[in-house]
Parts: C-alpha cells; sequence; structure tokens
C-alpha cells in the first residue's frame, strides 16, 4: 500500500467515527434531523479531516489502477479487504455512488472468501446502506439489512450497527417505525447511554407522536451530553406536539 492509501486508511479510522454522515444529508429537516449531533459534536474532527482528505485526494486513474491491482490479485484478501475498507470511507466521503459499487464488488470477494469477516460483513452493509440513501432505493437498504443481520449474528452486542439496522426501517419508503423503535430499544440495551440512539429513538418516538415515551429518552439524552446540537430542536418538537394535541 503506497504512502497515500496509508494515510487514507487513517483518515478511515477517523471517519468510523463519524457516523450517518450521508443520513444526515438526505433526511428532511422538518421530520429528521437524526444524526445531526454526531457531525455537530465532531465538526472540529471532520474540518480536519476534510482538510486532510483534500489534500490526499485521490485521483480517478489512482483509483483505477488500485482497483486493476485487486482484479489481477482475486486471492490476496487481504489486500482486497484494506483497499475496499480505505476506499469505502473515501467513497463515503465523496458521495459517489459508482465507485461504492466497485467497492462492494471488491469487498464480496474477500466475503465470499471468510463470511465470518466481520469487518467485511459490516463494511459491505455500510456501503448498501449509503447506495440506499444515495440512489433513494429500497433494494440497496435491503441489502445493507442482511449483512447488518449477518453482523450481529457474529456481534450480537454491538449497538452501533443495531442502531443502522434500526435506521435502515426508519428510512425505508414507506417507513417501518415500529420495527426501527424496536431495534433501537435492543441497543440501548447494550449501551443504555448510546448517544446516537437516544437521539433517534426520540425522534421516531415524536413522529408516531408517542410524547411521554419521547420525553423520557430525550431526558436520558440531556443527562449523556447537555450539549448535544439536536438538544434545542427536539425540545422544541416536543413542547409543540404537546401543545397540539391539547
Amino acid at each position: 500500500m503506497n504512502t497515500k492509501f496509508f494515510w487514507l486508511s487513517i483518515i478511515a479510522v477517523i471517519i468510523s467515527f463519524i457516523g450517518g454522515f450521508l443520513v444526515a444529508n438526505a433526511l428532511n429537516r422538518n421530520e429528521i434531523n437524526l444524526l445531526q449531533a454526531e457531525n455537530g459534536r465532531l465538526k472540529n474532527v471532520q474540518a480536519k479531516v476534510d482538510q486532510t482528505s483534500a489534500e490526499l485526494s485521490l485521483s480517478s486513474e489512482e483509483i483505477r489502477q488500485k482497483i486493476a491491482e485487486a482484479d489481477q490479485n482475486p486471492t490476496n484478501f487481504t489486500f482486497q479487504k484494506n483497499l475496499g475498507i480505505a476506499l469505502y470511507n473515501y467513497a463515503s466521503m465523496k458521495q459517489d455512488a459508482d465507485l461504492l459499487s466497485e467497492i462492494s464488488r471488491i469487498l464480496t470477494r474477500v466475503y465470499e472468501n471468510n463470511p465470518k469477516d466481520t469487518d467485511t460483513v459490516i463494511t459491505l452493509g455500510n456501503i448498501y446502506f449509503d447506495l440506499g440513501y444515495l440512489n433513494k432505493d429500497n433494494e440497496n437498504f435491503q441489502k445493507a439489512q442482511e449483512f447488518y443481520q449477518k453482523a450481529l449474528e457474529q456481534k450480537p452486542n454491538d449497538a452501533n450497527v443495531r442502531t443502522d439496522l434500526g435506521l435502515i426501517y426508519y428510512l425505508t419508503n414507506p417507513p417501518e417505525t415500529d420495527k426501527a423503535i424496536v431495534e433501537f430499544q435492543k441497543s440501548l440495551l447494550i449501551d443504555s447511554n448510546h448517544e446516537k440512539t437516544l437521539q433517534v429513538i426520540t425522534q421516531a418516538l415524536l413522529s408516531q407522536n408517542k410524547n411521554v415515551e419521547a420525553e423520557k429518552y430525550l431526558l436520558r439524552l440531556k443527562e449523556v451530553n447537555p450539549n448535544n446540537p439536536t438538544l434545542p430542536e427536539l425540545t422544541v418538537r416536543l413542547k409543540q406536539k404537546d401543545n397540539s394535541q391539547k
């Protein structure tokens, strides 16, 4: 792996902490500001990542060369995996659906060789999640759901994956909000202070006008992070819904 791809791998680690970047831009702001807190809380980190990634931006030719190298060495699964995961984070940041599709092909080889490689399974789930968002289609969300379920068979206590599975139900057209809430609740059984889950379950309950339950999770979110950027908006929405039901 050359120097540029080495540093892209480092960036990938940082980006992994900025979950839901694509989704936050996809959602209807009046209904679902699901992941704003994650972006807001890590605003400074994101700025540094954007600056560094711009400096290390890959040309289309460089990417094609690396993909060609992977295709020429299909049994070098370590190379396939490392390249696939590094390129995934780059493509996700760039919101490049075509590149995401290419990466899914590379990582599928790794998965077929070792279906128990959890990192690969989760990344494939993330790829199809992003493609579902970018292409606005349920088919890719369905594929993401299948990979997240496989990942949870291997790591049932992964709160992040459990929450992302719930988000698929929430973002599917039409939404399956009840199923989403079930997954969010399972995630909170794993980690009762999981900030992202507290955000999305509050939002999901508000969308169902379940104000009493939503308020319970909103209070927990305030305890976990009093500076969560979505708190003012969620608080206003809760108050508005309470007033409308009087």
